[in-house]
């Protein structure tokens, strides 16, 4: 499989499992309905996992446009793969939104929590104070990429264009998924732990564009912050590693 048709296909197996656990949770008169955070947390930790371990083997599975900024820049992903792995990180995550909404459809028809219904595919802050949940992002994000890149020699490399040199496989697959999982716990009461750009601004498209009952506007005026929050923190992270490399 080609790295970039990989990135879309991981990126959208981990929406597809990440935001249905948040649907789920979210919609009314699912199996899951109110299970709570530990579920949610758990739900995507082992969406990152699942990923992984499908795509790992043929691009790296970045799945994130910060982990891919942040590879660039600090262990020596080639930078002329960068916008390509971003294009189809951004566009998996469309499609794997929309199959959320596809799969939970009805259940969408009988949930009235228009805001509810916005969480099952993008973040929103639990406090809105611009500032502070741009910090949340940064630092969320700068865990996740800071430790990816500890696993970058030589997990992440890529030997050329075309070939990964190593595949994270089961084993890399595990650290990811335990590293997202904790972030969620611990970090992620704040804004929901975007910490990645597609994963926020690609299902806020598919919100944008999909005809849900009853929904409400994208929230457009606080998508910048998962965007560059996570950018931030990748940089940092990188930043931080070359420092001791």
């Amino acid at each position: 499989m080609h790295p970039y048709a990989a990135e879309f296909v991981g990126t959208a197996i981990l929406i597809l499992l990440g935001n249905g656990v948040v649907a789920n949770v979210v919609l009314r008169e699912t199996k899951g309905h109110a299970a709570g955070w530990i579920v949610i947390t758990a739900g995507w930790g082992f969406a990152v996992f699942t990923a992984v371990l499908c795509v790992a083997d043929f691009s790296g599975a970045h799945l994130n446009p910060a982990v891919t900024i942040g590879l660039a820049v600090g262990a020596g992903f080639e930078w002329n793969l960068v916008a390509g792995y971003i294009i189809a990180q951004m566009a998996g995550a469309i499609f794997g939104a929309a199959l959320v909404y596809v799969f939970y459809m009805p259940h969408y028809a009988v949930t009235d929590d228009a805001d509810g219904k916005l969480a099952t595919f993008c973040t929103a802050p639990a406090i809105r104070k611009p500032l502070h949940c741009l910090f949340s992002e940064v630092v969320g994000t700068f865990v996740l990429v800071y430790a990816a890149l500890q696993m970058s020699s030589p997990v992440f490399s890529l030997s050329d264009a075309a070939e990964v040199e190593v595949g994270l496989g089961s084993v890399g697959a595990i650290p990811i998924g335990l590293i997202v999982f904790a972030i969620g716990l611990s970090l992620g009461g704040t804004t929901g732990y975007a910490i990645n750009p597609a994963r926020d601004l690609g299902p806020r498209i598919a919100h944008f564009l999909l005809p849900v009952p009853g929904k409400r506007d994208s929230d457009w005026s606080y998508a910048p912050i998962p965007v560059a929050g996570p950018i931030v923190g990748a940089l940092l992270a990188a930043t931080l590693f070359l420092s001791h490399a």
